[in-house]
């Protein structure tokens, strides 16, 4: 009884907190403190201090910020042109032409950037506008970027791969080399769906402008060389056992500053532009993670998760059902919050199902990162989707119906990331090996 009462205070506060505008941390933080007054005699201050503090010291987390400044760095740069300029003559050959740069230069960007906003803000600079000028389809254009954009939340480096990590207490390089395999296969499976899509449009491809080479192979590879020694550091470094995860995150920092002077692109405005926007949003992240935190410790208090869990164990759902409830839980859910908060917020409750049902912890980050992906490009709250609407002028309604198909493209991926598992954990155990 006590765990309903707990449970109906709870959300009541979070959602009354969240309908008015309040920011998500800072609403966390706030329920967290009503139920720790209600339902616990513990010092409120006192257990909030100790607790933020060992949240928040942890020197996994110290890679976060790095990331996020060096997406913000190369944001700043002319590395949308060079990735368009480099990858057209290679991809612009496929059905479906200059779609798939859509999605190859958002799954390279990923790969340096760890943010699914900085990917679909990046490329859609640049492709967007080259995709109208050769009067590629609008849904088209905008589906393929608005899915593959989510990419930055998968392919390592990924910012929301790195909180994970930090919640459940698993190794960040050890999650890196997990989703790597699932990362490119995700971007293949959309680039097919463009292949399927040119083959049922035939004559609808027909009629746009087919892309020729500019220059030779060799001086479009040259194009792309500097953006691929870059991951080749931060990736390799990481996979190579080399450096840690922060120490990679700092080497790629060094790298991203080093290209942009390289471009002639960084000025002090730009620079200074770069370091606070990055402190803006680890602000933001870190006080998500501390209510989040926070609301862990106090629901702990109340006895819900493991109330929660019990009940569920009791259902005796077999490992797929799980995973089935879990996804339309998670996708819900991102109708109303983001990945990042979906994630921080139910993690508590979730990992101990998770671990007792005998998931790979590994296994379960990468297909976390995927639900979580299709959050991105669900209204209401879509982060995607905005990012598009104002690029392009559209409104959400038609940027969600261009983004469907690239939804399904990631529910059929999950099923079959359930069916065969391994996509995820081979490359970890191999390396260990």
């Amino acid at each position: 009884m006590i765990e309903t009462i707990s449970i109906i205070v709870f959300l009541a506060s979070l959602f009354l907190m969240l309908g008015m505008g309040v920011w998500v941390g800072a609403a966390l933080l706030g329920t967290a403190v009503i139920g720790m007054m209600i339902f616990t005699s513990a010092p409120v201050g006192d257990s909030m201090a100790i607790n933020i503090w060992a949240g928040q010291s942890s020197w996994t987390l110290t890679a976060l910020p790095l990331f996020v400044w060096m997406g913000e760095i190369l944001f700043r740069t002319s590395l949308s042109e060079t990735l368009f300029r480099g990858l057209s003559p290679f991809l612009g050959r496929l059905p479906g032409g200059l779609l798939h740069v859509n999605i190859g230069a958002s799954a390279v960007f990923a790969a340096i950037s760890g943010s699914s906003a900085a990917t679909v803000a990046t490329v859609g600079k640049m492709a967007i506008p080259e995709l109208r000028r050769r009067k590629y389809p609008e849904k088209m254009i905008i589906g393929t970027l608005s899915g593959a954009g989510t990419l930055g939340l998968l392919i390592p480096p990924s910012i929301s791969m790195i909180v994970y990590g930090v919640t459940v207490n698993e190794s960040i390089s050890s999650l890196f080399i997990a989703a790597m395999v699932p990362g490119i296969l995700l971007a293949v499976c959309f680039s097919l769906y463009v292949v399927v899509w040119s083959k049922l449009n035939a004559k609808k491809v027909a009629e746009i402008e087919n892309e020729k080479s500019e220059g030779s192979l060799f001086r479009n590879l040259i194009d792309l060389l500097p953006v691929l020694c870059l991951i080749g550091a931060v990736i390799g470094s990481i996979y190579s056992g080399f450096a840690t995860a922060t120490e990679a995150a700092a080497l790629g920092v060094l790298g991203s500053l080093v290209l942009s002077l390289v471009q002639k692109s960084l000025t002090w405005k730009s620079f200074s532009e770069s370091v606070m926007q990055s402190v803006q949003t680890t602000c933001m992240i870190m006080l998500i993670l501390m209510g989040a935190g926070f609301l862990s410790l106090t629901m702990g208090f109340t006895g819900i998760p493991a109330a929660l869990a019990n009940h569920i164990s009791g259902l005796e759902l077999s490992p797929f059902t799980l995973i089935i409830f879990l996804t339309v839980f998670y996708i819900f859910l991102g109708c109303f919050l983001d990945g990042l908060s979906s994630i921080v917020l139910t993690m508590a409750v979730i990992e101990p199902m998770v671990r007792a049902a005998g998931f790979d912890m590994l296994w379960f980050g990468v297909y976390l990162m995927i639900v979580v992906e299709m959050a991105q490009i669900t209204p209401p709250i879509g982060f995607n989707l905005f990012m598009l609407q104002a690029m392009t002028g559209k409104g959400i309604g038609f940027i969600a119906r261009a983004s469907v198909p690239m939804f399904l493209v990631m529910c059929a991926f999950v099923l079959v990331l359930v069916a065969f598992p391994e996509i995820a954990t081979w490359l970890p155990k191999a390396l260990q090996n």
